[in-house]
């Protein structure tokens, strides 16, 4: 008596979904495993969260790097927009929350220090080195697969896994169709985008919750790096071209409120994600808006110099100390002496070292960057002595 209420207390949340939702019936993990009293989905949420990755959003750049402002946004606040977004979204809709929370929760978990500026270098050293593309969302999947958890992953459902990875929101689309995967399909695009430059962009999400995860990715970002470019005094709101303004608002609410009604009404009971023509085309012309007022100014090129060799130099450094097995350094003291062997096995030197990079907090690898500095002194003194 009591276990049939407890069951049906953790699955009220399937009550009345669309036929389009994914349920949790359907769910699949890449190693199957027996369920506790929460559902694969909500459970997924849990290993997110509790994650030391879900941690260190709180000092991972968003947009702006060394704001000292506490109001500008940082990572772990764009993924809670971006569930509370999606979560609304698919409670009109009638779709699963928890594949939608969990996937927005853990989308940008792979994000580098330095924001896509930073990932843009990683991706740079990781081609130099042979080691294939690097993508911050394909990253996010690989961190749960094969990196946190010593190296075991977390055993992630494929539907959750499969949202993570083609969540990119720079890649805006009118209406999102969802692509049915069996998890070998799943498993070979994820290999794919390693080495084929445009895989990346034609990543399709195989649910419909992945779909909402991927245009609330848009919607959190596009109004709020507003807000915060107005804070920081680099624009005004009056700058944005007067027709987006007419569509979409002009306050970060305002957007936000008209993308997600404008969705609701274009989707409901429909097997897929639209957006009316208008407000695409809205959400276009603000985006290149926020490109070229926003996102380019938001540092220098004397900036950019300078964190892309910050980001050569602290690759070097860590790899000399592989390649030397230095166990005195960080990168074992805080990443690999924690590591399973099955983690070795499977990743090159190369690789450990981006890995490494690729979780760090911006503060982390401006004090990993001071060390090489301070080894560089000591060295040209011992230089000078001779």
């Amino acid at each position: 008596m009591q276990e049939n209420l407890l069951e049906k207390n953790m699955q009220r949340h399937n009550i009345d979904l669309s036929k389009y939702a994914t349920k949790d019936e359907e769910a699949i993990r890449l190693n199957p495993e027996k369920e506790d009293v929460r559902s694969p989905f909500f459970h997924d949420i849990d290993r997110i969260i509790y994650s030391y990755a879900y941690v260190r959003y709180s000092d991972k750049t968003q947009v702006f790097s060394k704001k000292y402002n506490d109001h500008i946004t940082k990572r772990m606040l764009h993924v809670q927009y971006v569930s509370k977004i999606a979560r609304t979204i698919g409670r009109a809709l009638g779709l699963n929350e928890d594949l939608i929370e969990a996937a927005s929760l853990g989308h940008d978990l792979g994000h580098v220090p330095y924001g896509h500026f930073g990932e843009s270098i990683l991706n740079e050293i990781s081609l130099k080195e042979h080691q294939g593309y690097f993508n911050h969302n394909v990253e996010s999947v690989r961190l749960l697969m094969e990196i946190d958890n010593a190296g075991l992953g977390r055993n992630l459902t494929l539907q959750v896994l499969d949202a993570i990875m083609c969540h990119n929101g720079e890649f805006v689309m009118g209406c999102y169709y969802p692509k049915k995967k069996t998890k070998e399909e799943f498993l070979a695009e994820y290999q794919s985008t390693y080495h084929k430059k445009a895989m990346v962009k034609s990543l399709v999400p195989m649910t419909l919750e992945g779909c909402v995860v991927r245009v609330s990715d848009i919607i959190a970002y596009l109004g709020r790096d507003i807000d915060d470019a107005c804070m920081l005094n680099m624009i005004q709101k009056e700058d944005i071209p007067e027709h987006i303004r007419e569509i979409l608002g002009i306050k970060n609410r305002e957007i936000v409120n008209t993308i997600i009604l404008d969705i609701i009404k274009n989707s409901l009971d429909k097997p897929y994600i639209k957006l009316s023509d208008e407000v695409f085309k809205a959400i276009v012309d603000l985006k290149k808006f926020n490109n070229e007022h926003i996102y380019m100014p938001s540092m220098t090129e004397e900036e950019r110099t300078l964190v892309k060799d910050k980001f050569y130099r602290v690759y070097d450094y860590f790899l000399k100390d592989v390649n030397n097995e230095n166990k005195e350094s960080r990168i074992y003291q805080n990443f690999l002496n924690f590591k399973k062997e099955i983690y070795f096995q499977n990743t090159t030197k190369e690789r450990r070292v981006i890995d490494f990079i690729a979780g760090m907090t911006d503060d982390y690898f401006e004090e990993c960057f001071e060390c090489t500095r301070k080894k560089d002194l000591e060295h040209n003194k011992k230089e000078v002595k001779k």
